[in-house]
């Protein structure tokens, strides 16, 4: 009969006290994250439930929850949008620059720049907006109306003041690039030196070697990054409450013009001082929505980076 062999029980290495302490951390630190929503949540249901289910002539303008927020809505995803289309491309070419382009000292200087540039508060931005750009492109969208004006979005009339929403997501755009230019040079940084060497000796020219190498690595990285600063966007307030001339109840897709929707946290920011009551439970709803579209947007941003990380250079 050949020989039995018999399995001998394998020990599991104890974990150093330091390993065990740091995976509780962690374990502990995610627990709580999702505590945290999970109360920002429960405190926004019950504060906007009174507003949900209380009568029209109760609510600001005798109207709806429905028809107060979605305006509101409507101006939040449109400042954000144009935000985005306006910093995403941006951001991938100052990442470019500085990771492939630049001179090693150039490339640091402007690093920490655009770093620095994340720090500033954003109410410096909307007095930036408010007194240097806004009058700076009163001559500019007048040209855009004369020229363009069949195109919804410069039908006009223009605003003599320039606090449109076109300079509403200029800001807004100024103010996301550097996170997303953050996010989009690390990656790019990360490219295996490997990918990048064999591209170019089998003659693949710069700008090639990084269309074919460098931006399928850091795709997802891309997503992640305009994800990061639209949700910047969606919440940014006290920059566009200076900046943007809103006027309540508007819903139009004109960006020159001087009757603009306001965005929602730019007007619970307003409107909150001096509110009470029922009030108060609606501006509260409102960020109730807002919280829910950020949720979501980001939801599907995680999903979009996840299907494609399979079919990125990294693999």
């Amino acid at each position: 009969m050949p020989p039995t062999t018999e399995k001998t029980p394998t020990r599991k290495t104890p974990q150093r006290l330091g390993d065990r302490l740091f995976s509780g951390a962690s374990t502990g630190a995610g627990v709580l994250i999702l505590v945290v929503l999970a109360g920002v949540a429960a405190f926004l249901v019950s504060e906007a439930w009174p507003a949900l289910w209380a009568d029209s002539e109760r609510l600001p303008n005798q109207e709806s929850v429905t028809l107060y927020i979605w305006p509101l809505l409507f101006g939040t995803l449109l400042a954000a949008f144009f935000a985005l289309v306006i910093a995403a491309p941006f951001a991938v070419a100052i990442a470019l620059f500085i990771t492939h382009y630049a001179p090693r000292r150039l490339a640091a200087t402007l690093g920490y720049v655009m770093d620095l540039l994340a720090a500033v508060p954003s109410i410096i931005y909307g007095l930036w907006g408010f007194f240097v750009l806004a009058p700076a492109t009163v001559e500019p969208t007048r040209w855009l109306e004369e020229n363009l004006g069949f195109i919804p979005l410069f039908d006009g009339p223009v605003s003599a003041t320039g606090r449109t929403m076109l300079v509403a997501s200029i800001v807004l755009a100024v103010m996301i690039l550097p996170i997303a230019t953050a996010v989009i040079r690390e990656a790019f940084l990360q490219t295996p030196r490997l990918h990048e060497e064999a591209s170019l000796a089998l003659g693949a020219t710069r700008w090639e070697m990084i269309r074919m190498a460098v931006l399928p690595f850091g795709r997802s990285s891309i997503i992640g990054g305009a994800m990061l600063g639209l949700g910047r966007a969606l919440g940014e307030t006290m920059a566009v409450a200076i900046v943007l001339s809103a006027v309540a109840g508007t819903v139009t897709f004109d960006l020159i013009s001087s009757d603009n929707p306001s965005t929602i946290a730019a007007n619970i920011a307003l409107k909150f001082p001096e509110s009470s009551g029922i009030d108060v439970n609606v501006l509260i709803a409102s960020g109730l929505v807002l919280f829910a579209v950020t949720l979501v947007i980001n939801m599907a941003a995680r999903a979009v980076i996840n299907r494609r990380r399979d079919f990125s250079g990294a693999n």
